[in-house]
């Protein structure tokens, strides 16, 4: 585990581009050796909504941006029935920077060394709602004994925060007769958007 000396002070940053600087040069855990580079992550950084998930895989690693794969394309559908743009209603992002070796999940002491890299793009985006995809996204940030398939659907609060668990678009690949509970849960997300942030938000589907 890291202790308090080894603490990565990003308190002093406001700006995401100067936190992607900081972040690029991170070297805080095996994960920077052994990939192309850092997946910072991408979108409006004025969005009020964040989507978080587990780490970057090959195409991401690849590309430098963050889901960019199959599971980023599928992603980019459901973003678009929902009436949200990658670019203008969102910042995506991952627990971790670095891809990890074959894919893997990280490890909590890999999400334990990338932490203050996340805490501080939320605390800079400032968003009001956040999508957590998949377990690790899930144990993460809100509980490490969480199950996705227990947790999913239901709001969570956090520092101002609503917080919506769902299913990592690469398990909707894996499993297509998931789609309908994620199709719930981001339905549950246009409604909250609306409530708090644009009630005139325009989705075809929703």
């Amino acid at each position: 585990m890291l202790g308090q000396s080894d603490y990565w002070d990003l308190s002093g940053i406001q700006e995401l581009s100067r936190l992607e600087e900081k972040v690029q040069n991170c070297s805080r855990c095996g994960l920077r050796g052994g990939c192309r580079g850092v997946v910072f992550g991408e979108g409006n950084p004025a969005a009020r909504i964040v989507i978080c998930g587990e780490g970057p895989g090959a195409d991401e690693d690849r590309l430098g941006r963050p889901f960019v794969g199959k599971a980023g394309q599928l992603l980019d559908r459901i973003l678009e029935v929902c009436g949200f743009g990658r670019f203008d209603h969102v910042y995506i992002l991952n627990t971790v920077k670095c891809r990890p070796p074959g894919n893997r999940a990280p490890s909590g002491e890999e999400r334990a060394a990338c932490r203050p890299n996340l805490d501080a793009q939320i605390r800079i985006i400032s968003p009001v709602i956040m999508v957590l995809l998949g377990a690790t996204a899930l144990q993460e940030v809100i509980d490490p004994g969480g199950r996705i398939t227990r947790d999913r659907g239901s709001w969570l609060e956090r520092d101002g925060i609503w917080v919506m668990p769902t299913y990592h678009p690469a398990a909707l690949l894996r499993n297509p007769s998931l789609k309908a509970d994620a199709w719930k849960d981001f339905k549950q997300v246009v409604y909250r958007y609306r409530e708090l942030v644009d009630p005139g938000h325009y989705s075809a589907y929703c």
